[in-house]
């Protein structure tokens, strides 16, 4: 029977954030460049967006390149660059078809420019889809996130236009680059890492956590659903007893 059979449909979480790592330990482990781990990541990233289609989840984020990975060998940037536009352009009329909207967050200034315009090409073809909102993370840095809502929170009290005694949580939250999204309720990260590595920290305060050992490329619609069976046997108190639930 599938992990699908067993999610709770009244208890599913509603927005499910993913740290896809492993793509290359996966394909050093076969012998392969690491361009071909990011290649077959790819597989996992459908797998990944059509589980949430068909588990009904309607938030997906992708942690798909962090403003540290712009370190890395310049070809291997480059393979990325090229693979992200390719798979959007293949990847379109599955978002058509199963109601996805893209999303990104992260600073895409820093994308090559036909990325870029790939990028704004498909969010505004899917504007309208309402079944899944697919959010990329590129170029993407949470500490970043945060040092900017703090400037344009100080910005607007120099204006004149708030007061230090109005900025509050909610406050802060409206000024990151998810304004728009639900706090995570799940993270996910493959490859057995046991770290968070600079992504939504400010989001992921009262996320649930699964870690997963194997490699991204490997990842399946079914451990999507065995992560989300596994969330929905937790008790979320929010910092309250078991007894005030």
């Amino acid at each position: 029977m599938s992990f699908l059979d067993q999610i709770d449909n009244i208890k599913l979480p509603q927005h499910i954030a993913i740290i896809m790592d492993g793509n290359g330990r996966w394909a050093k482990q076969k012998g392969k460049l690491r361009v071909f781990g990011h290649q077959n990541g790819v597989k996992a990233v459908r797998e990944a967006l059509e589980g949430c289609v068909q588990a009904n989840i309607k938030f997906l984020t992708l942690y798909a390149f962090s403003a540290e990975n712009w370190n890395r060998p310049k070809l291997e940037v480059m393979a990325l660059m090229e693979l992200l536009v390719s798979s959007l352009k293949k990847e379109i009329k599955t978002f058509q078809e199963n109601g996805v909207r893209l999303n990104v967050i992260g600073d895409i200034s820093k994308l090559p420019s036909h990325a870029q315009k790939k990028l704004q090409e498909t969010i505004a073809a899917t504007k309208e889809n309402k079944h899944c909102t697919l959010t990329l993370a590129l170029s993407y840095s949470s500490r970043q996130e945060i040092v900017d809502a703090t400037r344009n929170l100080a910005q607007q009290v120099k204006d004149g236009l708030l007061t230090i005694d109005e900025i509050d949580d909610d406050l802060f939250a409206s000024n990151l680059y998810t304004q728009n999204l639900p706090d995570p309720d799940l993270l996910i990260r493959t490859s057995g890492e046991l770290r968070i590595s600079n992504f939504l920290l400010w989001q992921i305060a009262y996320s649930e956590l699964c870690f997963l050992d194997k490699m991204w490329p490997e990842f399946t619609k079914e451990d999507l659903y065995k992560s989300i069976v596994d969330y929905q046997q937790r008790e979320r108190r929010f910092g309250k007893t078991s007894e005030q639930l």
